[in-house]
């Protein structure tokens, strides 16, 4: 690859990073053109050499913020090797979660955009309900959650984080996420298991 096609693909992977992080954060309608370029230190005239349009942009960033997501769950269940569950749960359900929604999990702030039916943003999210329904069951070595009980933990890991970010309350928005994490911790294969 000639030095110029190197800057050119460096410059796509910025903007397309730039608005993913934005997509995350803000939804699909609100990034602009101009503001992403400008961010990525390039020029909206620049814009047309990497994508065919704010959509094309837009469906490549959405697809890229929900794929980064799969890294992350993993990491987080790793951090408690002899309950990764409990792991996953913590992190997904931290405040950090909640108040950095720019680098968080695109399935919360991409589920309406999915859920209005359009396929730039129906397949990957489905795509990645589906690799986290997996990571999910298979996170017990002893015993496999059932796909019901990983759906149940996913819809409430993404529900929580939802609403603990809508409400005005902060008490609640805590309030959301302990309860929820105390909840689904206690539902969790270990918890019935007998004691030691």
């Amino acid at each position: 690859m000639g030095h110029s096609q190197a800057e050119k693909a460096a410059s796509r992977e910025r903007v397309l990073r730039i608005a993913a992080r934005k997509v995350r954060a803000e939804g699909v309608t609100r990034p602009g053109i101009t503001d992403l370029m400008k961010e990525a230190g390039l020029t909206h005239g620049g814009f047309y050499k990497h994508f065919t349009s704010r959509e094309d942009l837009i469906s490549q960033a959405a697809s890229l913020a929900l794929a980064e997501g799969t890294a992350k769950m993993e990491r987080a269940a790793r951090r408690n090797e002899q309950e990764p569950r409990t792991g996953l749960i913590d992190a997904y359900l931290g405040q950090q979660h909640r108040d950095s929604p720019a680098t968080g999990c695109a399935l919360v702030t991409l589920g309406a955009a999915a859920g209005r039916g359009d396929e730039h943003f129906k397949e990957p999210y489905e795509h990645q309900v589906r690799t986290y329904l997996d990571l999910i069951a298979g996170l017990d070595e002893d015993s496999e959650e059932t796909r019901a009980e990983a759906m149940l933990t996913l819809s409430a890991l993404v529900g929580a984080v939802l609403m603990s970010r809508a409400v005005a309350d902060a008490g609640l928005s805590d309030e959301l996420l302990t309860n929820v994490a105390e909840q689904l911790k206690q539902r969790g294969p270990r918890a019935s298991a007998p004691a030691a």
